[in-house]
This record gives C-alpha cells, structure tokens and sequence, in this order.
C-alpha cells in the first residue's frame, strides 16, 4: 500500500493538472486590421510621365525582400551585404532577440518540478551533562564520543500553477521576445532604408556640385567681361559691383554641398559599420541608380501584418494583456508540493541500506490576506498599462498608414516636379542654344550668352533634386510597406524569433 502522503500528493498533482487549462486575466486576440483606404482619394494607376518613364502603381503585387536591387545597382548592393556583416546595430539587436529566446526558454522552466541532490558529512561531538539532565547518562559525564554523519538525499519541488499566474509570465516574456523579433526586422529595414536614401543623396550633391562649379566658372566669366568693359567705358561700375556680389553668393553655395557630401559619405561608412578613413567607395551617381517602374500597393489589411513597427507595438500590447494575469494571480492561493527522499548514517557503507532511509512529503497553500494595498494597486496599474499599450498600437498603425499616404502622394507630386522641371531645363537650353547663336551673328552681347548659361545651370541643379527625390521617396513607399522581409533568405526561423 502507497502511503497517504504520497497518495495526497498524487491527487494534488491531478488536480493541478485538471486545472491547468484555467489561467486568470484577459486572453489576448491580436487587434482587427482597419477597414480603411490607403488614400483620401482613388490612387491613379500610374504617376505622370517624367524622366522619360511613369511609376505603375500595382495594387495587391507583392514586395521582393531583397527589394534594393530593383534600383538596379551593383555598387549598392554590395553596400547592404557589407552592412549586413559589420553594422553593430544590427548585431545588437540580433543578440538581443536570442538574448530574449533565452529568457523564454528559462521561464518556461517554471512549469516543471525542479529536483536537486545533496550529500553531506556532518561532524558531531555531544554533551554528557545534557543527556543526564534527561536521565541518559551519569552525572559525572562530561562529554561523548565525537561521531560523524552521512548523509544523501534528494529534493523534488513542484509550485501548482492552478490560476495560470506562471503561465501568464511566460506568457508575458514570450511576447517580450516576438518584440524582440519584431526589433530585429525593423533594424534590417531601417538600415536598408536608410542606405538607398544616403545614397541617393550622395548622387545629387555630387550633382549639384558639379552644376554648381559650373555656374559658378559662368559666374567668373560674365565678371571679366563686365569688367573689361567698365574699364572701357561701355557698362556702370555698379553693374561690375552687381555682379561680383552675384558671384560671391554662388561661390558661398558650395562648401555647405561639399561638406554635406562629406557628411553624407561618412554615413554610408557607419552605416556599412565602418570607419570613415578605412571607408573607401566609389561616390554615387544619379545615373547609377535606376527608378523602379512597377510599384507593388499592399492591401492596407497586409500592411498591418507586414509592417515590423505595427507588429513590434502588437507584441507590447500582448505583454500588457498577459501581465495583468499576472497580477490577478498574485491575489489568489499558490500551492506548492515539496518531498525529499535521503539516507542518514553513520558510516559510508550503511548510508543506502534500508534502515537508513528517510522521506518526507509536504503540501502548502499561500493565500495572501493583508500586502498594504500593493497587490491591488499593482493590478490597477497593470490594467492600466494595458489601456496605454492599446493607445499606443493604435497610435503606431495611425503613424503606418499615414507613411504610405505620404509615399504616395510624393510620388506622384515628385514625377509632376521632375516634369516641370524637365521642361523648365530644356527651354533654358533652348534659349541658350538661340542666345549663343544670336551672339555668333552680332545680335546679342556674351553677357547674354553667360546670363543664359547660369538660367540652364540653375535649371538643371533643380532637375537633379527632382530626380533625387523621385529615388527617395520611392524607397522611403517600399519602408513605409513593410520591405518584403517575409521573403529574405538572410535569416531562418528559430523558436520565438528569427535569427541570422
């Protein structure tokens, strides 16, 4: 016959296990994806034509996840791959996901009975005077043999989790690591994101420096002829004044490109994870870069699955949802089963014989009466947090929707610049062409040929910015959509995250 207190124990386990489907606090349900539209009003099915191309904007098409590539530059391609070696932000934050994995792993540890040995060797020395005091030794004993103790023996513990108050933790750290998770992959698109801007940037400073030394030898040319001839008599010194002044506001235009181009290079070096005196790469062209044509546009129900930061702001809300469980089982009982099982002798080679053994079994319930309003207030908190975490979400999707709405409405104004833009350079270029033809046959002075020269110049630096922009925003569509993570190969699921 099993004794009754292992038999009680046997029961208090069942019964744990019958209750294991009860966990106190609110089940989380991952929020409804928005029934809105993406813009206020319908999307075109294209951008206007400019830069001898439209963007197609292709409503449910899907985003590749190596999606840089579309810009179709080698250069910028070997970039990213570098940055996905080097970038120390990236590693920290790929550490820190298994980091949180870990943390998951541990805690789910908790549902488990622990068991731990011990052994020891314990050395005595008696009191005769005690054991007379009892009538177990003469008077005149002052003292027994000295003896020593053996013992071994093993502990097993199990905390009932009847009201799910663990679960609910692990719970809580689970979603602590999809955070992480979700951290990781926004890591991975804000550093894409943010090498196709840098790069795209450092191609238009490189242009519009390059159209400005040229406004500027213009500048220079137009000053030695007005001054040839004031000193002859045929313009006002005021005009010669006028100009020098005009070009001293040319040449102070370009140390702010040129030291944005510096600060510009030195970013694709961080971001690359670099050093900028061991960073050396090619500089960036605008026509290194090609525009994207076909343009995918998510469903604004996918948007919500595919964008990180959404996702991100779903797994704090989780965490919040799970730590008020937390803090309804905290005012309930906790149960919990210990029992130890050993042998205690008095030397080595009787310690495991039957005589030896000893067990005990105990069972305890904890039920918390008077925390000074903590566990309350720690409930009211949680509660509240979770209020704070649903306004956030909420907040973020608002912020994600509101990104895509930009993206496309720059887009389609981006293509419209470029066009004027477009037009505004090739009439300055024709009344360049017509001007230096009228001063080839006497009708026109070379001032007017040069004033047209610097009208083409500045028509041409505001070309570069429209083309830049139109590259820019284009990029900052595919962020703003989620990136195609789903599809990397970069990375392969692992447990709760995805790991490189």
């Amino acid at each position: 016959m099993k004794p009754l207190g292992f038999r009680n124990g046997v029961c208090l386990a069942a019964l744990s296990f019958v209750l294991a489907g009860c966990a106190v606090g609110p089940d989380y349900h991952h929020p409804a994806a928005p029934n809105v539209t993406l813009t206020p009003q319908p999307l075109p099915s294209s951008t206007v034509k400019a830069g001898r191309l439209a963007q197609n904007f292709v409503p449910g098409a899907d985003i590749p996840g190596d999606w840089w590539h579309l810009f179709q530059s080698p250069q910028l391609d070997a970039l990213i791959a570098g940055a996905f070696e080097n970038n120390p932000n990236l590693a920290a934050a790929q550490d820190t996901l298994l980091e949180a994995e870990q943390n998951v792993r541990a805690a789910q540890g908790s549902l488990l009975p622990t068991l731990s040995g011990s052994f020891g060797v314990q050395r005595d020395k008696g009191s005769g005077a005690g054991l007379a005091a009892f009538g177990n030794g003469s008077a005149g004993e002052t003292s027994l043999p000295a003896y020593t103790l053996y013992n071994a023996s093993l502990s097993v513990s199990y905390s009932l989790d009847v009201f799910g108050g663990e679960r609910r933790q692990i719970e809580n750290i689970e979603a602590q690591s999809e955070y992480q998770r979700w951290e990781l992959e926004a890591a991975y698109l804000t550093l894409t994101s943010n090498i196709v801007t840098a790069a795209v940037n450092e191609a238009s400073l490189n242009a519009q420096i390059q159209a400005t030394q040229a406004l500027i030898a213009d500048e220079q040319q137009l000053l030695s002829i007005l001054q040839t001839q004031a000193s002859l008599g045929g313009v006002a010194q005021a005009q010669v004044l006028q100009q020098q002044a005009t070009l001293a506001q040319q040449e102070a235009a370009l140390p702010p490109l040129e030291s944005q181009l510096a600060q510009a290079q030195n970013q694709l070096a961080a971001y690359a994870g670099q050093f900028p005196g061991n960073f050396h790469l090619r500089s960036f062209t605008l026509d290194d870069l090609a525009l994207p044509q076909d343009i995918p546009i998510s469903l604004p129900s996918a948007i919500v699955a595919q964008r990180p930061d959404i996702a991100a702001a779903a797994a704090q809300l989780h965490e919040a949802s799970a730590n008020v469980g937390v803090a309804d089982a905290n005012l309930l009982p906790q149960i919990k089963l210990t029992a130890e099982v050993g042998h205690e002798s008095l030397t080595p080679d009787t310690l495991f014989t039957p005589q030896t053994l000893l067990w005990n079994m105990v069972a305890g319930i904890t039920q918390p009466i008077f925390e000074g309003g903590q566990l309350l207030a720690q409930r009211k908190a949680a509660i509240a947090a979770l209020r704070v975490a649903g306004a956030q979400y909420q907040s973020t999707v608002i912020s994600a929707f509101q990104n895509v709405a930009d993206a496309l409405a720059a887009l389609q104004y981006d293509a419209q610049t470029l066009a004027a833009a477009e037009e505004a350079e090739t009439a300055a270029a024709q009344s360049l062409t017509v001007t230096q033809a009228q001063y080839k046959l006497g009708g026109q002075p070379f001032s007017s040929v040069l004033t047209a020269e610097v009208t083409y110049q500045n028509a041409l630096v505001a070309k570069v910015k429209a083309r830049a922009a139109r590259l820019s925003d284009t990029a900052a569509l595919y962020q703003a959509l989620g990136g195609g993570w789903w599809h990397r190969q970069d990375v392969t699921v692992q447990c709760c995250g995805m790991i490189p």
